[in-house]
């Protein structure tokens, strides 16, 4: 059954996923990977439209593959499909291109984050729905982090207390993600970060372990496991 999204949302979803994803392994495009016979993209999507503030999805998808996207899309959820860039950045903008201006909030999201609970994206869209310009959800790092030199050599132990892993969705007022793309010299592997450059605030609001990033083979083990968690976690 084809979910319904909200006709009077105020959010749209760009989820870029042309990207080959070396790490997972030679083969499809990452997004297209399956996952306990599914790919990557159709768990992400079905999340996205279980998000009850969603207007529109965009996906950026490889440029051979837009319509065989579409057509697997189609049963999941309303999703707009362009042709993605070499870049993910370039992804993001083509996505951005096509959302109306009408729509005030606009959030990115990795297909590589498929198991993302639609309750954090809830969570993201509220804090720009706030105020906030742009919003990322996070998560306290774990490991002991150091500072190497390329010869392998510790130069010192940083201080996690004030580092934190990043997720997606990346959360925007439309007007300041534009601008950031308007304004972006050197790709960058985040949207908060051409916010940043611009001199614009990221604020954090907590994240989920459920939002895992499935990069390496190992990844999607665990993600078969986490399938089986409900939402809410």
């Amino acid at each position: 059954m084809t979910a319904q999204l909200n006709p009077r949302g105020d959010v749209a979803v760009l989820v870029p996923a042309a990207g080959a994803g070396l790490r997972l392994g030679p083969g499809t495009p990452k997004a297209l990977r399956l996952l306990a016979g599914e790919p990557l993209l159709v768990h992400a999507v079905r999340r996205v439209a279980a998000a009850a503030s969603v207007r529109l999805i965009v996906v950026a998808a490889p440029a051979a593959e837009i319509d065989a996207v579409a057509a697997m899309l189609a049963p999941v959820a309303p999703v707009t499909v362009v042709a993605g860039g070499a870049e993910r950045q370039e992804s993001v903008a083509r996505a951005l291109a096509a959302v109306p201006d009408d729509v005030a909030i606009v959030l990115v999201h990795d297909a590589a984050r498929a198991l993302t609970p639609p309750e954090l994206i809830e969570s993201v869209a509220a804090a720009v729905r706030a105020g906030h310009p742009a919003v990322i959800p996070v998560l306290p790092v774990v490991d002991t982090i150091k500072r190497v030199r390329s010869d392998g050599r510790v130069l010192g132990t940083v201080d996690r207390a004030a580092l934190r892993s990043v997720q997606t969705p990346q959360g925007f007022r439309h007007t300041v993600l534009a601008a950031a793309h308007g304004a972006a010299t050197d790709p960058l592997t985040d949207d908060a970060g051409l916010v940043e450059n611009a001199g614009g605030t990221v604020t954090c609001v907590p994240g989920s372990e459920l939002a895992m990033k499935i990069t390496r083979p190992l990844d999607l083990v665990l993600a078969e496991t986490l399938l089986h968690v409900p939402w809410p976690p």
